[in-house]
Formats: structure tokens, sequence, C-alpha cells
């Protein structure tokens, strides 16, 4: 069991929170009673940010794979010793930016879907930035223009993007609410976290997002490639 209590599931707009610093471990990192630190998964990179305590600051580069939380503290800077009252605090820009990336990647999955039948078989964002690769054997000779035009009109209609949770037998009780070609859910997940962009797209993800497409900008399709039989890779940006 994690002692983090997640605030970066609660509210993707926090950037500020008060917290207590309830371990540290030299090899991993700090851990935090309460964090909005997104840690990373699903293709969405982890949040940078600092932790403010007795007029030190401690950078924050990242997090640790464990039994719990772990935030990576910058090599040159003090760590906070268990106990310690901390402030938090994102990387607004970073965080922003790949909420819009995030968001417009389920834009990007939702218009392949509906319009070509094509699953995920893999993808990386970074701030603005991303790939997404289909499992798609044939696409027309117009097919980048045609996602990016079809994309881009999805968006401008900003359509709501709400977040929910289900019990595990509801959430896949929902037609195709796995979009990637293979079920990445660990088995023994009970509760389903829910993406909805209103009359496009639900997925279950586990990232953080906008809340309406119009949020997300304007999305170029930048190249497309093929990384062998039936897979296409689209490269996107966000601007």
């Amino acid at each position: 069991m994690t002692h983090t209590h997640r605030l970066d599931l609660d509210d993707a707009t926090l950037r500020e929170w008060d917290a207590t610093v309830v371990g540290v471990d030299p090899e991993r990192g700090i851990v935090l009673d309460r964090s909005a630190f997104y840690p990373g998964g699903g293709g969405q990179p982890p949040d940078h940010g600092v932790l403010l305590w007795g007029g030190v600051r401690t950078r924050i580069l990242g997090t640790a794979k464990g039994d719990d939380l772990y935030l990576v503290p910058h090599e040159e800077d003090p760590v906070p010793p268990a106990g310690t009252a901390v402030r938090g605090a994102l990387d607004d820009r970073r965080r922003t930016e790949l909420m819009r990336t995030h968001s417009g990647l389920h834009v990007l999955t939702g218009v392949v879907f509906r319009d070509f039948g094509a699953l995920v078989t893999g993808g990386n964002m970074e701030p603005l930035t991303a790939r997404m690769d289909f499992d798609l054997a044939e696409v027309p000779p117009d097919f980048k223009d045609r996602v990016a035009e079809a994309v881009n009109a999805e968006i401008r209609t900003d359509r709501r993007i709400t977040v929910s949770t289900l019990p595990r037998d509801e959430a896949f009780a929902i037609p195709d609410i796995i979009r990637t070609a293979t079920n990445l859910l660990p088995p023994g997940i009970e509760v389903v976290r829910i993406v909805d962009i209103d009359g496009l797209d639900t997925q279950a993800d586990g990232g953080t997002h906008v809340a309406s497409t119009a949020m997300i900008g304007r999305m170029e399709v930048v190249k497309m490639e093929s990384k062998g039989r039936g897979f296409r890779r689209l490269r996107v940006r966000i601007v």
C-alpha cells in the first residue's frame, strides 16, 4: 500500500500544495504523504518541480519505481528529512504542455479508431511533441492530411473531457475501452480510471488531461512512417 495520496488524480489543475515527508530512501528518493507529481506512465513522462522547506529549495527531477511514490531530487540539492513540512510546486509549463499533448493523443487515437478501425501499438510523448503507432495494414495516399483535418475539427468542437473511475468489471463492459492492441492494465487492478472525450473517445487511462479539446490548441501531423508490416507511426506536434 502506498503512503502517498495522489493529488494529481484528484485535480489535474493543482500546482502547489502542503505536505509532510514520511520517508527518505537514499537510493530512490523522497516520499510525501500527499503529492501532485505525476509519476509517469502510459507514455506520459513524470512531472518536474520543487519542494520548499525551511528556506531551502529542493529540485525534483522525476520519480523512481518502488513500493511507493519516490520523488528524485537533484543530486546537488539538500534532502528534507522525514517529518519535515514542505510546500510542493510543479513546473506549471511542463505539466500543462504534457496535459495538452496527452489529451491531443486521445483525440488522435479516437479519430484513427473511428475512421480507420486501427488500434494503438505504441507511443511516447514529451511536452508538445509525440509519436503514436497504429496497427494499420492499408492507408490511403492522403491518410496524414485526413487525420490532421479530422483531429483539428474535433479539437475545435470543444468537446468536454472528464475523468471517472469504475469497478473493473463495469469498465471492461464498455465497448473498446482498451484502445491498445495489447491490454496493458495490471491483472490485479480493481478500479479502472476512465478518460472520456464527450462524443468521441472513451479509454482506460491513468494520465493527466485538460478539461476540453479546445484547450489542446492545434495538432500538426508532422510525418507518417512505416515501421514494418501493418504498423504506421504518426509524429505530431501541438501548437
